[in-house]
């Protein structure tokens, strides 16, 4: 019987009590006084917060449900309203998307064109625009000739 107890002692002194972890956890002295301040603090400030959000969910499911029939009502009215209203904004984003685009490359292409880097093609295509005008201008009668 006596090593019974004993065994139970041990395993009593092996296991950590719950408490130890809680003391852990806090500071020795106990909470300062900023500490204090702050909870006394915000919990009013929280307190008033949470219940403005729970009158405002209130507000809000009273709002849908006494608007609910009025929905179902001119919803004939309100869906097609609702579908135009929403391609029109997005021919509007699209439309300046593009503009947007197009004006980045035409600002990339004078930036281009400026620093006198031209490609083989154009030169190639502005020596053709040359003989080309030249040949009309022989053509042409009273034209410039060169």
């Amino acid at each position: 019987m006596a090593e019974y107890r004993r065994e139970d002692q041990q395993k009593q002194q092996l296991q950590p009590r719950p408490t130890e972890g809680l003391k852990s956890l806090l500071p020795g002295n106990g909470p300062t006084k900023a500490q204090v301040v702050a909870v006394v603090t915000l919990l009013p400030v929280g307190g008033f917060l949470f219940l403005l959000a729970g009158v405002t969910l209130t507000g809000t499911l009273i709002g849908l449900a006494l608007s609910t029939p009025l929905f179902l009502l001119f919803s004939p009215i309100l869906v097609p309203a609702g579908l135009t209203l929403a391609l029109a904004t997005a021919g509007f984003l699209t439309s300046g998307a593009f503009g947007i685009t197009a004006l980045s490359a035409f600002s990339w292409m004078v930036n281009y064109l400026r620093q006198g880097r031209m490609p083989e093609q154009m030169e190639v295509a502005k020596r053709r625009v040359q003989e080309t005008a030249a040949q009309m201008g022989q053509i042409v009668p009273g034209g410039a000739r060169t």
